[in-house]
């Protein structure tokens, strides 16, 4: 915020973000034997639209559940595997170095697993889930999410439908001030 004959303005830079973005099951269930635990196109269509042109940040093993590399979108592949690499992928050795390789003032997107959630959620700004309003046995979690950090300040609901066998809710969080 800069003072201008006056007044008061908030400077137009745009600031980075890190935002967590997944589908998580009422139980935090985000997937068993590295494939998801359910098929909901409109979450799809959403994570599609907010991660399009925008660094995503991922696991090796969420990256190797893709057929090929998700388009329009720079791939950051966290792994301790010293010899991976994906051609047109970014790949480094921890969190720390996975934000490091994003570019300063644009927002970067978390998109998993689960150990990457976990690692991450201390220094995100904002959470993009999908609650799926069921719960499911699984072998990789989202971690809580602690009310006493972050606050829900969007959601809209999505009844179950002929194209999606169960309820589900878009929630943003925003961590508190």
């Amino acid at each position: 915020i800069a003072n201008k004959g006056g007044r008061r303005f908030r400077c137009q830079t745009p600031v980075k973000m890190t935002i967590l973005i997944a589908a998580v099951a009422e139980n935090n269930a985000l997937g068993k034997n590295n494939d998801l635990l359910w098929h909901l196109p409109n979450d799809f269509k959403r994570f599609k639209e907010v991660t399009s042109g925008h660094y995503i940040v991922m696991g090796r093993k969420t990256f190797e559940s893709f057929p090929k590399p998700l388009p329009n979108r720079t791939h950051v592949i966290i792994t301790r595997q010293k010899d991976f690499k994906h051609e047109g992928c970014i790949v480094v050795s921890d969190i720390e170095k996975a934000i490091a390789a994003c570019p300063e003032n644009e927002d970067i997107y978390i998109i998993g697993g689960g150990e990457i959630y976990t690692q991450s959620i201390h220094f995100a700004d904002q959470l993009d889930i999908t609650r799926v309003h069921h719960s499911f046995d699984a072998d990789v979690y989202f971690p809580e999410i602690n009310p006493d950090i972050w606050e829900l300040t969007n959601e809209t609901f999505h009844p179950k439908d002929e194209k999606h066998l169960f309820d589900f809710t878009f929630q943003t969080f925003t961590r508190k001030k």
